[in-house]
Order: C-alpha cells, then structure tokens, then sequence
C-alpha cells in the first residue's frame, strides 16, 4: 500500500492537463432532502464522460515512448476502452479495445470515434479481458487491464486525492464498485490523508462479483443478471490486485435495486439537471438507502460517469 500511495501522488500530478481536477458540487437539494451534506464529485464532467481517463492516462504515460511503436490492447465494458482511445490518440499510440457483444453501441461508437480499432467477442466481459490479454501476450504489446494494474489503480487513485482536498473533514464517501480499480485506487489515498472518513462500496444487487468476494474472503464466479450499472458489470480477472486493495480500503458495503438506481439518476436529473450512467446512480442510491445513518454529516457521492444511450436514459427517467 506505501508504494501503491506514492505511485497515486506522482500520478496526481503527472496526469494534467490531460485529466481534469473535477468539481465537487455540493447539492442544496440532496442535502435539504437526505438530512446530510450531500457533495457531489463531478466525474461526469471528464473528457471522456467517466473516471477511466485517470487510469488510462497514467498507464500510457508510464509505458512511455515504446507504445508508440508496439500499440497497446485492452478490453472494455465502454468508459475504460474510450479512455485508452484517448489517452493513447493524445500520446501517438496505436490501440486496440476488446469490447463484449453486449457492450453498448453508444459506447462502442464513441471508443472508434477516438481512433482505436474493435474487436468484438462474444462472451462475458471478463472473457473479453481473458482473450485480450492473451492476444497481447501473442502479439508482443502490453496489455492494459480496466482494473488490474497498479498504474492504472494509481490513477484512479488520484480521484481520492483530490477528494481529501478538497473536503478535508469529509466523513464518508460512497462509490460503486465493479472490479475494484476507483474504489481500490481512491480508497488508499482517502485512507491515507483522512483516516476517519469511511469509504462505502456500493454495488447493484444484479452484479456483485467484488462484493461476493469480499464475503467468500476470495475471487468467485458470480452469476449475474442484467443492470442499468452496466459500467460495474462483469467478474474479477483471477488473481487482481484490486481484491486485497478493496478488503483493506472499503469500510461498509450496501447494495441497491435497479429500481433504486433508477431513481437515484432521475434525482440527479432533476435536482441538478446532469445525464448521469447508471454507475453513478449505484452511489447516490446507496447514500439514499442509508441516509439515516449520516444525518448532520458531510459525504462525498462519486458520480463516475455519464456514458449512457440517450434512449436508455429517457427510458430510465420516465419509468419514475
């Protein structure tokens, strides 16, 4: 954990300007409704519409110029292949991005429309990071996993850092939780620089992977149902380096109906008129299932991204 904070500090200055320090909005609205001070962390508002460009960014940036000629490959439910195209287009890196059939089109759109080339497999997502991995690892190029890197842990990392910055007597923050990487990565810097304040992990009941994990004290197979949250969706690679990071760094755990996610990204949408994923209405719902445990507090709630179909949005809002 010492080498993985020092690696967040360097990043947390060497990612800009290419990585934005976002906002964090505190919401008149959510706190007059939830009876805590509700802030919200802006990472909607990140070039590529989510959290993914701090890792990404980092990792390209730490392959340095031997990339340029090899190209990389990674796989992607969406945010993190369209934050490799990014990074990679910003730095002359040719990339490659295996992305599931399921992924969705908005997202594999936006991934070609920065550049990168497609590979599209049928399977789950984490049988599309099997199979990428292994066609690096045939190829010659390095592989850049979503989650299960230190460099790209040390990036997402970097969010926590800004976080403690900017609220320094925060006394919670909830994130969702797919495989580990933000809530890893955040978790070790919130941690280190405000120890008191309590890091929720907050996953949709359709997908559990980490959370099961976390209960079975190791990586299990998780059957999982379809979800608004598609950004957390899918198992754990064996062996990431995220597990242990999330049994040392999460504090409690809650999980959340698509029902609630639901209506977490319509109060989003008409408290502070932003398009939010389901991701982030993961962590706004889980801070509204226990609101009544942090009345009078200050917590901090990540809005990890924006990628969503328009349709599936309007959809999702009307269905309130």
């Amino acid at each position: 954990m010492q080498d993985l904070y020092a690696n967040i500090v360097e990043a947390h200055a060497a990612i800009r300007p290419q990585v934005r320090i976002t906002p964090l909005e505190r919401s008149a609205a959510l706190s007059k409704l939830l009876g805590c001070e509700v802030l919200l962390k802006c990472e909607h508002l990140q070039p590529t519409g989510s959290f993914k460009i701090r890792g990404a960014t980092n990792k390209i940036r730490k392959l340095g110029a031997s990339a340029q000629r090899t190209g990389v490959i990674t796989a992607s439910t969406g945010n993190h292949g369209q934050a490799v195209a990014r990074a990679g287009a910003l730095a002359g890196v040719p990339v490659t991005v295996f992305v599931a059939a399921a992924t969705a089109q908005v997202k594999k759109d936006a991934i070609g429309a920065l550049g990168a080339k497609l590979v599209v497999i049928d399977g789950e997502p984490v049988d599309g990071e099997l199979q990428a991995r292994q066609h690096a690892l045939e190829a010659g190029k390095p592989y850049i996993s979503p989650y299960n890197d230190p460099d790209v842990v040390a990036g997402q990392g970097t969010l926590g850092a800004e976080l403690i910055e900017q609220a320094p007597d925060l006394d919670a923050v909830f994130m969702s939780v797919g495989c580990g990487g933000l809530i890893g990565g955040a978790g070790v810097a919130v941690k280190r620089l405000s120890p008191k304040t309590r890091v929720v992990g907050v996953w949709p009941q359709n997908s559990p992977a980490m959370l099961r994990s976390l209960e079975a004290g190791r990586i299990v197979e998780v059957k999982e149902q379809p979800t608004l949250s598609d950004g957390t969706a899918g198992g754990i690679e064996p062996g990431s380096i995220t597990f242990p990071i999330c049994q040392s760094v999460i504090d409690a755990t809650a999980t959340v109906t698509e029902a609630q996610i639901a209506a977490a990204m319509r109060h989003i949408a008409h408290t502070e008129r932003w398009i939010v994923e389901g991701a982030a209405g993961v962590a706004l719902a889980g801070l509204i299932e226990q609101a009544e445990a942090w009345q009078g507090r200050k917590v901090a709630v990540v809005l990890c991204g924006r990628n969503i179909a328009l349709e599936t949005f309007i959809e999702t809002i009307a269905g309130g």
